[in-house]
């Protein structure tokens, strides 16, 4: 399989109700064989909400990775220079940080991982999770699906009728997503 032996980072951002979902998914990079390298927000590392605490969370991406997790841009810095990727990986990408990645903000440990990883001239798979995608976010999406070596997991309206602008990431679609940016391709639709 295309995704045994190969080294993918792994960041998570503070979309809460989607942290469970990501983790599942990062079980299934584990058990085709990636060596995952996890990155975490400053806000998953430190918040406490009813989807679960900072500690659970950390705990069980050490569990799963069998790693520490990078928790400060000094130590996701060297995934430019040191640690080379096949694949960064942004599961959950909130609105946040989709601001901040289109707008070339590095203020948190996922986002220095990101630039790191372009800057070696390699790609990087966003999965979508925020409120606004089809509100606010919508111009930074727009700007992120021009800009090479970024790909996206094919997204959605979670909840048209209640949530008029958010989108999120089709989790069902993330191996085939990963295993397409592998091999420089994007799955399309991207807006199912």
């Amino acid at each position: 399989m295309i995704i045994s032996g190969k080294k993918i980072g792994f960041g998570l951002t503070g979309s809460f109700c989607t942290l469970e979902k990501s983790l599942i998914q990062m079980e299934k990079l584990a058990f085709l064989g990636a060596d995952i390298l996890p990155v975490i927000s400053y806000i998953v590392s430190a918040t406490d909400t009813r989807f679960g605490t900072a500690e659970y969370f950390k705990k069980r991406v050490e569990t799963i990775t069998g790693k520490k997790c990078i928790t400060k841009i000094v130590d996701a810095e060297p995934i430019g220079p040191e640690i080379h990727l096949d694949l960064m990986v942004v599961l959950p990408c909130t609105g946040n940080t989709l601001a901040k990645l289109a707008n070339g903000i590095t203020d948190t440990p996922v986002t220095m991982a990101v630039k790191a990883q372009l800057r070696n001239d390699m790609p990087v798979l966003l999965g979508i999770a925020t409120n606004d995608g089809l509100g606010a976010n919508g111009k930074n999406i727009g700007l992120l699906q021009n800009i090479k070596n970024i790909y996206f997991v094919p997204y959605r309206q979670d909840d048209p009728r209640k949530k008029h602008n958010s989108v999120v990431c089709r989790m069902d679609m993330f191996i085939p997503s990963v295993e397409a940016v592998l091999e420089g391709k994007q799955i399309q639709p991207v807006i199912t």
